[in-house]
Parts: C-alpha cells; sequence; structure tokens
C-alpha cells in the first residue's frame, strides 16, 4: 500500500468538502490534493527518489500536511523534526537520517542555517513562507515553498509501495542522550490509524481542534485518522487557550487531543465561561499521565471529562484509552485499543496474571519496524513478537491497564521526552562540577519538572544560582532544571551505576 494512494482516493470521494481551515482560510479536498501533486513534483525535480529521507522543521501549518503525502507519493521518507530540540541534536537527526532536503519555517531560520552548515549532505532548505527568495541572508540553496509549486505541474503518478516500506522516522529521546529513529512503514501508521477508528465513536462530519504539533507521532497518529472518518480540521500553529476557545465557539468544534499539561493551563485560564464551548463532543489526553486532581478539576469546571490514554511512538502512539463512550477509570490508561495485544511481563518476558505488578508489553501490525540504523536496541526492544515498553504497572480484573513506574528514565514533560543525559552532559562541563544526575519530579503544571542532583570536586564551592547560569547559556529554558540538590556523593549500586531510584525517594 501507499498511504498517499490511500489518502487521495478518499479526499477525492467528497472533492468540494472544507478538510482544513488555517487562520480562518478554508481549504477544500481538491486544493489539498493539487498541492500535494504540486509539491511532489517540485521534490522530484530535486532529485527525491523513492526511500530518500525529507526534513520537515515547520509549525503546525497546511504546507507541512502537504509534505507528508507528497513525500509518499515519491515513496520518500519523512522526518519530522521539533524545533524545541538543541542545535547539536538537530544536527544528530540530519546526519542520522541522511536527508538532504530540509522544508523548513524562516521562524527557526537561524537554527536551520547553523545545522546546515554542519551537515553538507542536507542540500537543499525549502522556506515554506513566500519571501524566501529575496532573503539577503538566503543561500543558493534556500528556496521558497510557494515559489517552487506556484511555478510547477502536478505530478499525478505515485510510487508504488509495499506495506513494509518506510514511511517516516520519527526520532525520540533517549536514554543515552542521542535520540534514535523509529521506523514506521506504511503498513504499522495504516493499522495505528485503523485501530484508532475501530475503538473510537463515530465522528464524519465533525470538527477536530488540531493544537498537538505535527512533529510528535501523537500529532502523526491524529493526523492519519483522515484515512477512515470525513472530519473537518482547524488547524492551529501555536497554544493559545484565547485562539483554542474561540474556535471551539467559531467552528462548533467537536474533538481535541492534548497532552496534560495544556489541560493544566486551561484549568488555569481565568474566564472558563468566557466562550461556548457546548459543541465539544470529545476532550481526549495522552503522551503523559494525566493526574487524578487534573481530571476532576476539569469536569469540574468545564463540565466535562477527559478520556486518557497512552501510546508509545515505537507503537504508533495509539495504544490504550479509557472509553470515550463507555466506563472511564481515573488514573488508568484504559483499555487496550482493537487490533493491538497488551500484556503485562515478568523480566523473562512470562506473562503475569490480573493484579500482579510487571512491564508492559504490546504487540500488533502497528509495532514499529525498528530503531534507524540500530539493530541490537531493535532486537532488546522487540522480543518473540512483543515491544518491552519500559513501563511498569498492572491489569487490573476488568482489563483496564495501570502504570506504576518507569523503567526507562526519561522525563515527560509537557508531553516531551526529555534525555536526562542531555542535560547532565551540560551540568558534567560546569566549573567545580564532579558528576550530576538528573530525574524527572512530579509537577502541577507540566506533568514533571527537572530535578538535578549535583556532587562537587573537593574544595570546590557553587550555589545553585551559578549553576543554573551556566546551564542557561547552553540549554534552551524548556530543558533547564528546575531543581538543583548538592549531594556529597551519589548513591550507587555495587558495579558503581548511579541509582536513579534512591534519588527518585529523596
Amino acid at each position: 500500500m501507499n498511504l498517499a494512494r490511500l489518502n487521495e482516493e478518499k479526499t477525492l470521494n467528497k472533492p468540494g468538502w472544507v478538510k482544513i481551515i488555517y487562520e480562518d482560510h478554508e481549504i477544500t479536498n481538491t486544493e489539498i490534493v493539487h498541492q500535494q501533486r504540486k509539491l511532489a513534483a517540485v521534490l522530484k525535480n530535486l532529485g527525491v527518489r523513492q526511500g530518500d529521507r525529507i526534513i520537515i522543521q515547520t509549525p503546525n501549518c497546511p504546507e507541512a500536511l502537504y509534505a507528508f503525502s507528497a513525500a509518499w507519493r515519491l515513496g520518500a521518507v519523512i522526518v519530522p523534526v521539533n524545533h524545541l530540540i538543541s542545535d547539536d541534536e538537530t544536527v544528530h537527526i540530519y546526519r542520522d537520517s541522511g536527508a538532504k532536503i530540509v522544508i523548513g519555517s524562516r521562524i527557526y531560520l537561524l537554527k536551520l542555517l547553523a545545522c546546515k552548515a554542519r551537515v553538507p549532505d542536507v542540500q537543499t532548505i525549502i522556506l515554506i513562507e513566500d519571501d524566501a527568495d529575496d532573503a539577503d541572508d538566503a543561500p543558493e540553496s534556500m528556496y521558497s515553498y510557494h515559489t517552487l509549486v506556484d511555478a510547477i505541474s502536478e505530478e499525478k503518478s505515485i510510487t508504488d509501495t509495499a506495506d513494509d516500506d518506510i514511511a517516516a522516522l520519527i526520532y525520540t529521546a533517549g536514554t543515552t542522550g542521542k535520540s534514535k529513529g523509529v521506523i514506521h512503514t506504511h503498513g504499522t501508521l495504516y493499522a495505528s490509524a485503523s485501530s484508532a477508528h475501530q475503538t473510537g465513536p463515530p465522528t464524519d462530519g465533525m470538527t477536530y481542534i488540531s493544537i498537538l504539533p505535527l512533529c510528535h507521532s501523537y500529532g502523526i497518529a491524529i493526523l492519519n485518522m483522515g484515512l477512515f472518518r470525513l472530519t473537518r480540521m482547524v488547524l492551529l500553529n501555536a497554544f493559545d487557550l484565547n485562539v483554542i476557545f474561540s474556535s471551539i465557539e467559531k467552528y462548533s468544534g467537536n474533538i481535541l487531543a492534548a497532552v496534560p499539561t495544556m489541560y493544566v493551563y486551561m484549568l488555569m485560564y481565568p474566564k472558563p465561561k468566557k466562550y461556548n464551548l457546548s459543541s465539544m463532543k470529545y476532550w481526549i489526553c495522552g503522551s503523559a499521565p494525566l493526574s487524578v486532581e487534573t481530571w476532576n478539576q476539569f469536569k469540574e469546571m468545564y463540565g466535562f471529562e477527559i478520556s486518557e490514554g497512552w501510546g508509545l511512538t515505537e507503537a504508533g502512539a495509539a495504544n490504550s484509552i479509557n472509553p470515550i463512550l463507555g466506563l472511564k477509570k481515573v488514573g488508568s490508561i484504559g483499555l487496550p485499543m482493537k487490533g493491538s495485544e497488551m500484556a503485562i511481563a515478568d523480566d523473562f518476558g512470562k506473562q503475569l496474571p490480573a493484579g500482579e505488578k510487571g512491564e508492559i508489553v504490546i504487540r500488533g501490525p502497528q509495532i514499529m519496524k525498528g530503531y534507524w540504523n540500530r539493530p541490537q536496541e531493535t532486537a532488546k526492544a522487540i522480543r518473540d513478537g512483543w515491544l518491552h515498553t519500559g513501563d511498569v504497572g498492572y491489569m487490573d480484573t476488568d482489563g483496564y491497564y495501570w502504570i506504576t513506574d518507569r523503567k526507562k528514565d526519561l522525563i515527560i514533560k509537557g508531553g516531551e521526552n526529555i534525555s536526562p543525559r542531555t542535560i547532565e552532559d551540560v551540568l558534567d562541563r560546569c566549573p567545580g562540577v564532579s558528576e550530576a544526575a538528573v530525574i524527572g519530579v512530579k509537577d502541577e503544571k507540566y506533568g514533571e519538572e527537572i530535578k538535578a542532583f549535583v556532587v562537587l570536586h573537593p574544595g570546590e564551592k557553587a550555589s545553585a544560582d551559578e549553576v543554573l547560569d551556566f546551564c542557561r547559556t547552553r540549554l534552551n529554558s524548556f530543558l533547564m532544571p528546575k531543581y538543583i540538590v548538592f549531594l556529597d556523593a551519589m548513591p550507587r549500586n555495587l558495579p558503581g551505576k548511579i541509582l536513579k531510584s534512591a534519588l527518585r525517594e529523596m
């Protein structure tokens, strides 16, 4: 199968349907198909062939949506990049993916140019803004998206791809510091969307308020639901509560998917009755744990129940959910989605009965093909067909799953994965610091915040403010530790590994 072919067939069934609303501009299915075909022709002229990787580094916008299908038409691979990550991490993704073309935004121009300078294999940058060709600082290899697209004829052919051919490399933070490219194929992305479609209630004709970033697997999973349902998308490019709530009122929004931090900010909104939200039917939450307190407060303030789900990038991002129209067990991650198997396993892979704690494992057609160029890590993650998630929990007697801990040390702040190693590497370079360890701690606003434990060299002195001042020159604000704790020595096990479990107990 080819997702672009399936998407075009679905789209052309309703050519006049307004599929996207962006900044009050209505975009019909017909216009979407024309734009996807023209962008495919541009990429083909730039030398893109089947299997080539294309970086997408933009805010939410129609051009990003067109890029997905345009690349897939050619059998190429989409590599979405989060603008929040550092230049070093961006360079790593450029190099690791082997991409030669970046579709980006002028908003991130300095980052794009700095990273391209360090990765000579990146040959071309296409800026979605109209003024890219006129930019004084634009090199010869930088083009305006619309100048290229407007001047070219449509590419109507679609490359034949197998279900197992790669469609996307989605990089996710790893405990070793360097992010890993999760390989999703046309088949796995289709299976993930199909699973969510079969699990959820009918939504044909409804309006989805789209605030999730398309660089995130969660956002991509929601996007691919269009393969099965005729919905309208109000595409928003920033998290602004006035814009979100006014869009719900203006366009009679019915569905919104968000991460816990977004719901926390909704609770902080000073005028919850300012806009008419009565058209809303489904409020969905995922990507990080939602506190029971937030769930209860949201229902009390807005009168709606949130349906919490759970998923991993490695498994298509949508793997379980509390029934939208059925019994919700607040605090749980709900029931497995249809077409997905879940179980609790011990350290040897043996499945455990209800009530016993172990690792959550998943099996199904939506599981990733593996990690890009990392066969050993792939073999560790997928064993006997089961994806080992690193999340620890149990299944109750009704089949609902509950997460109690994580084997992995990743910090999930505001729905984004943060590698502790990234921050530890900076702290280790701070004058006077002997070693550092970073963990996530519970936070009402972000779900988790960053806490750093620091050991100084003998005789050295430093204050928390001095350590933070050093970090500010090397980390963006999102990655800055909120807490600094000084220790005389790190807790360790017999082989000498730092015991982060002991740090969490502190």
